[in-house]
Formats: C-alpha cells, structure tokens, sequence
C-alpha cells in the first residue's frame, strides 16, 4: 500500500510539473482549499454553545460572553497576521504559506477537539487566526496565475467556493453535533489536514522567483491601512458608514447560534440548517442578484436599499420568537450582502487607478477592526439580557440585534451625509 502510495504521488508531482501553473488543476486546489476552510468553519458553529457550556461549565448566557472572546481573538490575529502573511507569501511564495497554514488549521481544531479548558479554547483560536488567513493567499495566487481578462472571473472562484463551503458546513456540524459536541472540531481537523496533503503533493508554485520580493516590516504592519484614512478626507462619511454597517452585520456571526439555542431552543441541527438557509441567501445575492441589480439601481440606491433590509430585519429579529418568522425574514438579512460590494464600488470610483491598492488597505483594516469589536460587544450584550432571575432585572436576548439594527440606521445617515458631501465636493470644482 505504501509503494504504491509513494508511486501514485511521485506520478502527480511530475503531471502537475508539466502542467501550467494557469491550469485547472491549480484552480481546483483553490476552489477546494477555500470550500473545506469555508466547510471547517461552518462545520463548528452550530455547536460552539454546547462545546462552550461545557467547557465553562455554566449557562448559555456565559457561554456567548466567552464566544465573543474567542471569536474577537481569532479576528484580532488575522488583523494582526493578515499583512504578515502577505509579505512572506510575496517573498517565500504562495504554496509554503498555504500548506503550513492548512496544517496548522487542523491542529487548531485538533485542539478544540480535546480542549478540557477554556485557556486551551483560546490558544487554539489565536492560532488559528495567525494562520487562518488562507483565502487572502489564495486570492494571490489567483492574481499570479490569471491572465488580466480572466482574473475577476477567477477571483469569483473563491466568493463561489466559500458560499458552497458554508452552506455544506454547518449542516454537517449541526447533524454530528447531535450525535458528540466534539465530533465537528474533529471532522474539521481531518478536513483540513487532508487538504493539506493533497496540496504538497500537486499544488505547483505561483509565484517565480523573479517576481518575488524581499521582506519588509512597513508592508507588514497592520495599521498602516488605517492609517492612510487620512489621505481619503474626503470619503470620510462614506468610511464611517462603511465601518459602522461593518459591526452592526457581523451581529449575525457573533450572536445567531446562542440566540437561536436560548429564544428558539434550537438544536445544533437546527441552527445548522438555519445558517445553511442564510449560505444560500447570500449565495445567491452575492452570485446572481446583486450583478443585475447595481446596473439597474447603482450603488447609490443599491446600498441604501440594502441598509433598510438589514435594519428592517434586525430589528424584526430582535423580537421574534417564531423559527417560521425567522425564515422569513432570512431573505432580508441575505438582501443586505448587497452592501458591502456597493460601497467598495462607490469608493473605488473615487479613487485615482493608482490608489486602488491603497483603498483596499483602508477598506481591510475598517473590516478588521470591526470583526473584533461586534462580537465582543453583542456577546456582551446578549450575556446582559439573556440572565435569568435576580442576576438581571431585563430578560431581552434580541437586544443585540436591535442595537445592530440602531446602528444600521445611522450607517444609512452617515451615507447620506458623504452623498451631500460629494455634491458639495462637485459643486465647488465645477
């Protein structure tokens, strides 16, 4: 068996070092890559509450406190590492940083698999965010193996691949959860390492030596894309309502599962097919309707049509104590994907062409940012509301998403006060 292994992968080594790099077997890799980390993703949500309750050993409201911790960590390394791993990617190449990445995946979900501590649950998501930026090398090397008129349709490859991944995911994590909290954290570990293996074995190198460049400490630092906020002044409205829906709609990422399992009594099935449901929203939002939409409405009319989805919807959902009323409103939340890409195309629009990469820090660092503060804040929130006699004098777990949906609302007038400002700006250079 082991010969036969060593010859069957030798045999691969050599097929896909004749291959192109631009071949769709590297294509493949990526598509894959990015559908088992969405799939590894989406595989421990449904039963992070069940895992959390028992490791703490307390009620769910707790649970959600120490949920927020662990996912604001795992943002906070990516924030931290993102950049990082973008320079060694442009100076080692792509296929080392996606393969230790990969691996080092599976042994954080190893960990979670045993961990017996909430210290160790921690660790093991710290790790995970210093290498978990996987798709951002992937989308690299995409850019290294596309030719310019095939490239935005390459890059829709890993938009594509993580809906599939994570409307696969957490169906398969809520099914096992039922079956051992621990299976999920498991089946992701293997996931990951398999697709680790499959990687060293035919996943050739994008990046030619004579493109790569040497290490450098400024292009690694994290805040320098905030930093350049202060070149785009006159964007600055259009930044805060950019950053402020930022945290108001990852109030889904951080507090959708404890408060499914706390007003609903969702099992991790349930919450598995509820997240599926959402995948699908966003899938077809993001993959079809929003491409037909923008050249019909523009952005303008787009994002805004988008933000009073969003909040319509939080704010539904922050009373809601109905599945059926959740499904219904599913639709809604799944409209507000429109707005990100809308305000990334207002913003690109006005910055010169050799900006763009400039603009793409700022609008990464903005998202980052946001990544960690929500779930720390609607985690919070929900542990607040969601404590039962003398602990608290409200019981009202929606109150996150109402907040979410307070804040959407003035994301939608900081819009409105960057498009008085750009008219302003028109009037006085014309």
């Amino acid at each position: 068996m082991s010969c036969l292994l060593i010859v069957h992968s030798s045999t691969a080594v050599s097929k896909f070092k004749r291959m192109n790099t631009s071949g769709r077997g590297a294509l493949l890799f990526i598509f894959v890559t990015v559908s088992l980390d969405a799939i590894g993703i989406g595989i421990i949500l449904p039963v992070l509450p069940d895992l959390l309750q028992t490791v703490v050993g307390s009620d769910l409201a707790t649970a959600a406190r120490w949920g927020g911790v662990l996912a604001a960590s795992y943002a906070f390394m990516q924030f931290l590492f993102g950049p990082l791993l973008g320079s060694l990617s442009d100076k080692l190449g792509r296929r080392p940083v996606l393969l230790v990445g990969l691996f080092l995946l599976a042994v954080d979900y190893a960990i979670m698999s045993i961990a017996q501590s909430l210290v160790l649950l921690i660790a093991a998501r710290l790790l995970a965010g210093m290498v978990g930026a996987t798709h951002i090398t992937a989308k690299a090397y995409i850019a290294d193996i596309s030719p310019p008129e095939k490239r935005a349709a390459n890059f829709g490859i890993v938009g594509a691949a993580f809906g599939i991944g994570f409307i696969f995911g957490p169906v398969i994590g809520g099914l096992l959860g039922e079956w051992n909290v621990r299976a999920p954290f498991a089946l992701a570990s293997v996931i990951a390492l398999v697709n680790c293996a499959y990687g060293f074995f035919v996943l050739p190198e994008s990046l030619l030596p004579a493109k790569r460049r040497a290490f450098s400490w400024a292009n690694a630092n994290p805040v320098s894309g905030l930093l350049l906020i202060k070149r785009f002044k006159h964007l600055r409205w259009l930044f805060v309502a950019f950053f402020i829906f930022g945290i108001s709609h990852f109030v889904f990422a951080a507090v959708w599962t404890y408060w499914g399992a706390e007003v609903l009594d969702w099992s991790s099935s349930d919450i598995g097919w509820s997240l599926a449901a959402v995948g699908i929203g966003f899938a077809v939002v993001q993959g079809w309707l929003i491409r037909r939409l923008i050249p019909v409405w523009g952005e303008s009319r787009t994002a805004v049509a988008g933000l009073c989805a969003t909040a319509l919807a939080l704010c539904l959902l922050s009373f809601t104590t109905s599945a059926v009323v959740v499904y219904m409103i599913i639709p809604f939340i799944a409209f507000g994907a429109v707005v990100t890409p809308a305000f990334e195309s207002l913003l690109s629009k006005q910055i010169p062409a050799d900006e763009q990469g400039l603009l793409q820090g700022v609008n990464g660092g903005l998202t980052a940012v946001a990544m960690i503060i929500s779930p720390l804040m609607m985690t919070y929130l929900f542990f607040t509301f969601s404590k039962t006699g003398e602990a608290s004098r409200w019981y009202f777990p929606g109150a996150p998403y109402l907040l979410a949906g307070l804040l959407t609302l003035a994301a939608i007038v900081a819009f409105r006060l960057s498009v008085i400002e750009a008219g302003q700006s028109a009037e006085g250079t014309s």
